[in-house]
């Protein structure tokens, strides 16, 4: 019986499957690539507590929801806490023990069932094996992390559906034999996945683990903190296409993105409740920033969904004020799918950052990046100020201008324009934060003069 029950199992894992392909690092070693060679760009979304907090039903209800609004990417922690239960109650771990799985309650079946789901609707789902304050408060010995990540290898392997993220809000030397491990384990026994580090805010998973065999992809953490609040060294601030320049220059070539930026609707640095808090405006200004630098993808976050806040919640943080399920069409989310279609609107792969056109750089939220991707270029500004360009080292007669608005995916037209001198560009609406607008050069040459 239980063969046949197994044989079932697999049978509709397989089928489900067939509906995801694997995905893998592009041959640019900048973008991401399904198995078969399609262009994918990672737009997650951080539902850290699905496992723990929602019901088959509101699970159901939340995939539906970010699937409609574009997302393909949800990144869930496995064990938030070693004593950690499902919405029915079911225990992960026997004796708070990550070596002693219960499988024989439903807290694994439960963790099955949404990654199923999440494929059924295109969606992959990003793992944590272990949340990072467990393994630092030293929770978690070498043994226990070999044998946990070696059941997680076996369960998953065949899920076509899944990413593994390493770590979890913790410096990489916080426990760095035991993330090691669990990458090893990971890459050795299941060696069909994707491997990143989600580190601690204001780091990069390149710090400690780039030349990592398991490592295929870098992760930074830009955080929460506003550029006053920031006493990290080197005071990044806001800024973090930083984070993308840094992991640029490293060899081998790796892709790299935001995996958690400034939650929409938490407060500035986390934990005054009466702090202003980061907006849409501000979520916009850490994608497009990062990923107009050459970020690989961008994942988004929001205070009550990170946490699947409901009236009744006891264990909240951060003051998240309305329920979950109303904050699932925040303004944030909703306007996350338009930074994905620009930029699938033309092919992904082989884009690079060409922030030498720029002639009238700015610093903190008057800077402004600039991106190729194949012949056209790509400028944001944050505050709408005037941008120019100085396009002089391409070959190009005359170029189509045109406004992209961030908060709806509409066009402006601007116009044609000879390709022979300083262009300078003005963008609708006051000068301020929050007008955001990114400006679109067309018809230029695949690469400079002579490329």
């Amino acid at each position: 019986m239980k063969k046949i029950s197994f044989v079932i199992a697999l049978l509709i894992t397989l089928v489900t499957n067939a509906q995801m392909q694997l995905l893998k690092v592009a041959d640019d070693k900048r973008t991401f690539a399904t198995a078969d060679g399609k262009p994918f760009f990672w737009l997650g979304d951080t539902g850290w507590l699905l496992f723990k907090k929602c019901t088959k039903e509101e699970t159901i209800l939340y995939l539906d929801t970010r699937k409609q609004q574009g997302f393909n990417v949800i990144q869930v922690m496995l064990l938030h806490e070693l004593n950690v239960t499902n919405a029915y109650g079911d225990s992960a771990l026997i004796n708070k023990d990550v070596s002693q799985l219960n499988t024989s309650k439903g807290y694994w079946n439960h963790v099955d069932f949404v990654i199923k789901e999440a494929a059924k609707r295109g969606i992959y789902i990003a793992l944590v094996p272990v949340w990072g304050g467990n393994v630092k408060g030293g929770h978690v010995s070498e043994q226990q992390a070999a044998v946990y990540a070696s059941f997680l290898a076996k369960r998953y392997k065949l899920y076509n559906n899944i990413i593994w993220l390493n770590g979890g809000d913790i410096k990489g030397s916080d426990g760095e034999k035991i993330w090691n491990i669990i990458g090893n384990t990971l890459h050795e026994q299941d060696g069909r996945h994707l491997v990143t580090f989600h580190p601690r805010g204001r780091s990069t998973s390149s710090t400690w683990f780039h030349n990592q065999a398991w490592l295929d992809f870098n992760m930074f953490q830009s955080g929460h903190k506003d550029y006053a609040q920031d006493t990290t060294e080197p005071r990044i601030g806001e800024d973090n296409w930083k984070f993308v320049v840094n992991d640029y220059a490293l060899q081998p070539a790796k892709p790299t993105m935001d995996g958690e930026p400034s939650y929409e609707n938490i407060p500035h640095g986390l934990h005054d409740s009466l702090a202003a808090r980061w907006t849409a405006a501000d979520v916009r200004r850490y994608a497009y920033w990062s990923v107009l630098a050459g970020g690989a993808g961008f994942t988004y976050g929001e205070n009550s969904i990170m946490q699947f806040k409901t009236t009744w919640n006891k264990d909240l943080s951060f003051g998240p004020v309305k329920k979950w399920q109303d904050e699932l069409t925040a303004t944030g989310a909703t306007q996350m799918q338009y930074l994905k279609k620009l930029m699938l609107s033309k092919p992904l792969f082989n884009r690079q950052p060409v922030q030498d056109i720029i002639t009238n750089q700015g610093e903190r939220y008057n800077y402004l990046v600039a991106l190729q991707q194949q012949n056209r270029i790509l400028v944001y500004t944050y505050t709408g100020r005037n941008i120019s360009v100085n396009l002089a080292k391409y070959a190009s007669k005359k170029v189509t201008c045109s406004w992209y608005n961030p908060t709806n995916g509409q066009y402006i037209a601007i116009g044609n324009f000879n390709n022979n001198k300083i262009l300078s560009f003005n963008p609708p609406g006051e000068e301020k934060e929050g007008n955001d607008w990114v400006l679109k050069i067309e018809n230029l040459p695949l690469g400079p003069k002579g490329k």
